[in-house]
């Protein structure tokens, strides 16, 4: 990569002087560049493997940075976002073997991989509500979509069915099957209940809103004094969706005990405290909710770990072609994980409604 051409066609404050590889990033390609005059960026090459129409992608957060600066700008507040850097014809990308975007880099902030703190958590809470609440009067329709069907549960489902049959038929992967018979039936034991929000969806009774779709805790930038919400990043899943998937992964991966990879299934459950504490800043922070929409966000947490657990293992099934492994197994343990999580969630189901209703009064 000749990053100096790359570069040349954005508009810098200097020309660059390094480039480094930057981050743990697995689906883009991450750089920290360095310029003569001390500024310092991220250049990114985007994964045409992950997003199929990378223009596209860039319209999409082109458009809502441009909308949320406006807005923070008649408030007389900082944007939680950070655009992109134009070239010289206002393209937000440049193409030369590969797309490539640049955006500035975050002075004084941290991520955090999981929570640190009861404070961290309700403020990544905070975030993700807030990016939901502030683009609640944005033309959601006008969106592309970057990953079609992304969280439709019911077409996870589909796609579920579809590598089931085929591995009823290959012979190298018909011993799966066998191997994760308790899983399958689990998986289609719940998946009714599974296409509960996306019938509402479609039905209206839930609105569809401009959600992130991501929302891993690194995806936020806090400030490194104060630990207040900097930044919401990682901008390429925003799409329609529900305000519960945001919500839910959340829970899922943040309220968790155990990584999600975790193999002994006692160390897993739903830490109620921690439930509580996202749920109190989400609720908080995006206050424009309708009151179906805060009544059905438990089942967001326990659809969302459900629809994770039917893609591991339905890559489980269709022989490891899409999530990397480090071991045969890897993802029917990462399925059997998420499902023990949706069982616990279970169990305390009269709880989880209990907390969010008393948040919400």
């Amino acid at each position: 990569m000749n990053y100096r051409e790359i570069l040349a066609g954005f508009e810098l404050d200097s020309d660059p002087v390094s480039c480094e590889t930057y981050g743990n990033g697995l689906i883009n390609n991450t750089f920290l560049v360095t310029t003569e005059g001390g500024e310092k960026y991220i250049l990114q090459r985007v994964s045409e493997e992950a997003f199929k129409d990378v223009p596209a992608l860039m319209e999409n957060i082109s458009g809502i940075t441009d909308f949320l600066e406006k807005k923070a700008s008649c408030r007389g507040k900082e944007a939680h976002v950070i655009a992109p850097v134009k070239t010289a014809e206002g393209k937000t990308f440049v193409k030369t073997d590969g797309y490539y975007r640049v955006t500035p880099f975050a002075r004084d902030t941290i991520s955090i991989e999981a929570p640190e703190s009861d404070d961290d958590f309700y403020e990544c809470a905070v975030a993700f509500a807030t990016f939901i609440s502030d683009l609640a009067d944005y033309p959601a329709e006008t969106l592309h979509e970057t990953i079609p069907n992304f969280h439709n549960t019911v077409d996870r489902y589909r796609l579920f069915h579809e590598a089931l049959e085929r591995a009823e038929t290959d012979p190298e992967l018909a011993p799966r099957i066998d191997e994760a018979k308790s899983e399958i039936d689990f998986a289609l034991g719940h998946e009714s209940e599974a296409g509960i929000l996306q019938g509402m969806r479609d039905s209206g009774e839930l609105p569809t809103r401009v959600t992130h779709n991501d929302t891993k805790l690194n995806n936020v930038l806090l400030d490194a004094k104060t630990r207040k919400l900097r930044y919401v990043i990682d901008l390429d899943t925003v799409m329609p969706g529900l305000a519960h998937y945001d919500y839910g992964d959340c829970i899922r991966f943040g309220a968790s005990t155990a990584a999600e990879d975790e193999e002994d299934l006692s160390k897993i459950e739903c830490d109620m405290h921690l439930f509580e504490v996202f749920s109190r800043g989400f609720i908080s922070a995006c206050s424009d909710l309708t009151d179906r929409e805060i009544e059905m966000l438990p089942l967001g947490a326990k659809t969302i770990t459900l629809e994770l657990a039917v893609r591991f293992l339905t890559d489980y099934l269709d022989g490891d072609r899409y999530f990397a492994i480090k071991y045969p197994e890897h993802n029917l343990a990462r399925c059997r994980n998420q499902m023990k999580l949706v069982s616990d969630m279970e169990k305390k189901w009269d709880e989880m409604n209990r907390i969010v209703a008393e948040i919400a009064k």
